[in-house]
């Protein structure tokens, strides 16, 4: 095996190399940096421009050899990052938007027990909430204390079907709270 701490100067960040690992792996890949602590050598494999960019990490004590194969420059120089403004705010503006849509699924002021039967309610029915009392399907409405007797408004037809989920998941909900599920 050989040591790469003696071939600091093959070893320059920026350095490209053909790596033989004793595991048998052949790869080629440019230095991003060398950890002496850890004995771990950071390698930036594929493109060298572009949006995506592989990396590998490698114990030093697993290179069976390697070979030089040139210098270029610093991997992680800022004037060659390539950074996609226009996909970077399209993922914020997704993820604002789903963090807004988890938060609206959370209750002010209700029990556990109140957010856990809406979370099950929301699997079979749209929910919302309207303060602490529970919109199903923009018709039906479950106030405290969540059970079958507190549904009121809506159709016959989608207050009796809130009322049957409703029932359906109190009584899964208490099985699991005894230890039954």
């Amino acid at each position: 095996m050989m040591e790469v701490s003696n071939s600091v100067e093959e070893l320059a960040i920026g350095c490209i190399l053909s790596i033989r690992t004793t595991l048998g792996d052949e790869f080629e890949g440019q230095v991003v940096t060398f950890d002496r602590p850890s004995n771990i050598l950071i390698l930036q494999q594929g493109s060298k421009h572009g949006p995506h960019r592989n990396f590998r990490l490698l114990k030093a004590n697993y290179i069976k050899d390697f070979t030089f194969l040139g210098q270029a420059e610093d991997p992680l120089d800022p004037t060659n990052c390539f950074l996609d403004l226009t996909a970077l705010q399209a993922r914020e503006v997704v993820a604002i938007r789903q963090a807004e849509a988890d938060a609206e699924r959370i209750g002010v002021g209700v029990t556990s027990e109140a957010q856990s039967i809406f979370d099950a309610l929301s699997k079979t029915l749209p929910v919302r909430w309207d303060k602490t009392v529970i919109v199903a399907m923009n018709e039906v409405r479950v106030g405290s204390p969540y059970n079958s007797d507190s549904v009121i408004g809506g159709t016959p037809a989608a207050n009796d079907r809130v009322k049957k989920v409703l029932e359906f998941e109190r009584k899964r909900l208490q099985l699991r709270g005894s230890g039954g599920l």
